[in-house]
């Protein structure tokens, strides 16, 4: 089956017929769709199809240890994009046909890996899947984890008919390297004038939340000297992040917000606003974490206010397989480049596991949003790209 053909059967699944955007938030319908359709391509290629008790499910082309792994993630942020996440799977099984049309054999297995709860959009915890597969996160603080409405993980997960046993995968034992594609999250391919890129590291990032807590009252009553509004200290701390982060170059973004008792006609008593905030360095961003808490207390002492910072979600800075990355990218010329995007293989990487990833140019740069694109042309670029990788790995 073509690349062109996959990608036109999961592309339906989760779609907004308003916006054009995906929904597709881990152990809801969309999600496990995917998932079931990823199984089904799987099982008519042969492919030996395992799940852990994480909600991954990885496909694997032979057997034996010093495996080759590939893939990516099914789910979406709200309202994402097509490509974010599922190119790196249909790919991985356009690369796998390729292979099998060329007349190759792996001396040593593939697999094909679709992990969960990658993007955090449901659970609040970015690479959910590989952080329990590998061990980076403890499965009693996971089982501990609500999603907005307050339902449990383990809960979300049994009601798609899951089985949960969270903690490390014994599938990852058997895994001696990781080649991760993925559209590119930004423009630099598009500068560079090429189709296909290599990572040469993940930036530092993170999640906080911040909850500015203040006095209830009457929004016609009450005077506006005589108030204690959070939301006057969140918007100034919003503000100050904004300026921080352009004054050293980094990242900081309020992208979520809820208002308590969110009335129209009512001064709030508390904000709750999460920042993702991403830097050249771990120094870097605790340094702007830093700023804007200080700058946000400030502000709360003068408003009668109280602002508290609690980091939900922290990676730090991952550098790829120096030796891994030439390899893959030498053959083709590819340019090696950084990312500021958190990724499934930063989390295999800082676990042990050599670890590349190859891009696919965006030509908007657009990402985490309906618009985010790439071309088919370049789509097919690669599936060579990744079927040539990891003929040379699996040899």
């Amino acid at each position: 089956m073509t690349f062109e053909q996959l990608w036109q059967a999961l592309t339906p699944v989760g779609r907004s017929a308003s916006s054009g955007g995906y929904f597709r938030q881990p152990f809801a319908s969309a999600e496990r769709e995917c998932h079931a359709w990823f199984v089904e391509e799987c099982a008519a290629r042969g492919l030996d199809v395992e799940h852990d008790g994480n909600g991954n499910t990885v496909a694997w082309w032979g057997s034996g240890d010093d495996a080759v792994l590939t893939g990516s993630h099914l789910d979406s942020v709200l309202d994402g994009g097509a490509y974010d996440g599922p190119l790196g799977v249909v790919s991985s099984l356009a690369a796998l046909d390729l292979l099998r049309d060329r007349g190759f054999t792996p001396a040593r297995p593939i697999g094909v890996a679709a992990f969960a709860e990658e993007e955090g959009s449901r659970f609040g915890l970015a690479c959910l899947g590989s952080r329990l597969a590998t061990g980076a996160t403890d499965p009693a603080a996971a089982r501990e984890l609500r999603d907005r409405d307050g339902v449990p993980l383990l809960d979300a997960m049994a009601a798609c008919g899951l089985e949960p046993e969270l903690g490390r995968a014994a599938w990852l034992e058997q895994v001696g390297c990781f080649v991760e594609l993925h559209v590119e999250q930004g423009r630099d391919l598009v500068d560079r004038d090429a189709a296909i890129g290599v990572a040469s590291e993940i930036w530092p990032h993170g999640r906080w939340r911040f909850d500015f807590t203040g006095e209830a009252n009457h929004a016609g009553t009450t005077q506006m000297e005589d108030r204690h509004d959070p939301m006057l200290t969140y918007a100034m701390t919003a503000l100050a992040a904004n300026k921080q982060a352009r004054l050293a170059g980094e990242r900081a973004t309020f992208g979520r917000l809820e208002v308590t008792p969110n009335g129209t006609n009512a001064v709030p008593s508390r904000v709750t606003a999460w920042l993702d905030a991403r830097g050249s360095t771990d120094v870097e961003v605790a340094s702007l974490v830093a700023e804007i808490t200080r700058q946000g207390t400030e502000r709360a002492l003068r408003d009668g206010t109280v602002l508290e910072v609690t980091a939900e979600s922290v990676s730090g800075a991952v550098f790829f397989d120096g030796d891994l990355a030439g390899r893959v990218a030498s053959p083709g010329g590819w340019p090696i480049i950084p990312t500021a995007a958190g990724h499934d293989a930063g989390i295999l990487s800082a676990a042990g596991i050599p670890t590349a990833m190859l891009f696919v140019r965006n030509p908007t740069g657009i990402s985490h949003s309906p618009s985010e694109y790439a071309e088919t042309a370049d789509c097919l670029a690669g599936v060579e790209a990744l079927a040539d990788t990891l003929e040379r790995l699996a040899s």
